[in-house]
């Protein structure tokens, strides 16, 4: 199967999908809401390249490299984001989305 080779690498963009995702959702209880824009904007586009990405490389499509790039570069920014923030759903965001750049740059 070609996705078999991929394994780690779906498994860490899945979870890092599922940290965004409770990110954003958490973010959006803050008292501070309009101070977590970014960190939210940042948490939906990486929980979606990530699901792109898992989505390929279970497909063995030929683009998943290219995807893989792009989903650790949008990882890291997120991480980056994240980090600024001391709720610890930012902080558990933050280091799915380093450990899944780190994947993805690793698979590409």
């Amino acid at each position: 199967m070609p996705h078999e080779r991929f394994n780690a690498c779906i498994e860490a963009c899945n979870a890092c999908a599922v940290a965004c995702d409770h990110c954003a959702a958490s973010c959006l209880q803050e008292s501070n809401v309009q101070q977590m824009a970014d960190c939210i904007r940042l948490d939906v586009d990486c929980a979606q390249v990530c699901r792109l990405a898992a989505a390929v490389m279970s497909r063995g499509s030929q683009f998943a490299s290219d995807v893989c790039q792009l989903c650790a570069r949008i990882c890291e920014a997120c991480a980056a984001e994240c980090a600024k923030h001391a709720p610890q759903h930012c902080q558990d965001c933050a280091k799915a989305c380093q450990r899944c750049a780190e994947a993805c740059r690793a698979m590409a």
